[in-house]
């Protein structure tokens, strides 16, 4: 099995908690992805949260909140799954099946950003059709109340 830095994206876009959210929206747009992982700061770049194109939709819209002024502190999620760039891809395929995630941000032991894998990621560079397939039913599968 791979390890997660060969199917990481690199680079990936972000932002800081107190960006105002249309500039995480804006980034979603710009690099057409659904999250932004939040960092604390463009120097050390430590994962603090991130938010998704689902946190906008719920925090903000539907609460009637103003995008031009609501900040990304606000409405980012803060307890974020993470795997590290040395670990073998099916213990983060593993995570994001378990707790329903399209993406899983990549970081080191001091909990530096250092990318993304996303489903698109892991069909296009892993190899593995079948764990991919097993991969995207188990995150979409929808949640019993």
């Amino acid at each position: 099995m791979k390890k997660c830095k060969k199917v990481m994206t690199r680079n990936t876009l972000c932002c800081l908690p107190d960006d105002l959210v249309i500039k995480a929206a804006e980034l979603m747009k710009s690099g057409n992805v659904g999250s932004i992982p939040v960092v604390d700061n463009e120097q050390t770049q430590n994962l603090v949260g991130i938010v998704t194109d689902r946190d906008l939709a719920l925090k903000v819209i539907a609460m009637g909140l103003d995008p031009n002024s609501t900040i990304v502190d606000l409405v980012m999620t803060r307890k974020v799954v993470t795997c590290r760039a040395g670990a073998d891809l099916k213990k983060a395929l593993e995570a994001m099946t378990e707790n329903q995630l399209r993406r899983i941000p990549v970081v080191n032991r001091s909990n530096k950003l250092l990318g993304i894998i996303s489903q698109a990621d892991v069909a296009t560079r892993s190899n593995h059709p079948r764990k991919t397939a097993a991969m995207v039913k188990g995150i979409s599968r929808s949640i019993a109340n």
